[in-house]
C-alpha cells in the first residue's frame, strides 16, 4: 500500500530504491541536497551521467544510475527559482514532483525520497512549497494507481518537520 511520510533523516542514506535531487536546469553539481547526492554517489560519474543528458527543463525531472548510493536511481527534479509566485513557480514546482514519481514508476521504483525542492537556495517559501509538494504526491497516488509507491520527505529540520507533518495532516 502506497504512503506519504516525513523524517529527519539524510537523503543518500534513505534506503529508498529512488531519490530526488534538487537539481539545476543544467544538471551541474553544487551545493546543498544536490552536492551531497554527488559527493555520495561518486562525484566523476554523477556529473559524466548528466552531461550526457544535458539540459533538464524547470518543472520537469531526468533519472541516472544511483552509482554508490543504496539507491537504483537518483532523480534530478528540476525546481523553480522563487520569484514571487506569478511566474509559474507554482506550477513549476507541482511539474518537478509529478515527473518525479513518473520517472520512478516507469523505472520499477516502488518507494522514492524527496528533499523539499525549491525550499532552500532557490527561496520557495517552506509552508507553500510543502503544499504543493504533498498535493502533487497525493495526485499522483490517486491518479497513478498501477505505480504503489512509498513517498518519503527527508528533511534535516524540527521546524520544516513540523510544518511538513501539519500540511500532510491538513490534507488528509
Amino acid at each position: 500500500m502506497s504512503s506519504i511520510r516525513i523524517e529527519i533523516t539524510d537523503i543518500v542514506k534513505a534506503g529508498t530504491d529512488c531519490i530526488v535531487n534538487a537539481a539545476n536546469s543544467g544538471l551541474q553539481g553544487g551545493s546543498g541536497v544536490c552536492g551531497a547526492i554527488f559527493r555520495a554517489a561518486g562525484w566523476d560519474e554523477m556529473q559524466r551521467a548528466c552531461d550526457a543528458i544535458g539540459r533538464c527543463a524547470t518543472g520537469s525531472a531526468a533519472i541516472t544510475p544511483a552509482f554508490r548510493i543504496d539507491a537504483k536511481y537518483v532523480v534530478h527534479a528540476v525546481g523553480p527559482i522563487w520569484r514571487g509566485g506569478g511566474s509559474g513557480e507554482p506550477e513549476q514546482l507541482y511539474g518537478c514532483y509529478r515527473a518525479s514519481l513518473e520517472l520512478a514508476g516507469e523505472h520499477g521504483c516502488r518507494s522514492i525520497a524527496f528533499p523539499l525542492i525549491s525550499s532552500g537556495v532557490y527561496g520557495y517559501p517552506k509552508r507553500e512549497a510543502w503544499e504543493i509538494a504533498l498535493r502533487a504526491c497525493r495526485d499522483f497516488l490517486k491518479n497513478a494507481p498501477e505505480h504503489e509507491m512509498d513517498i518519503l520527505f527527508a528533511v534535516l529540520d524540527e521546524a520544516v518537520l513540523r510544518m511538513g507533518r501539519q500540511e500532510l495532516e491538513k490534507q488528509s
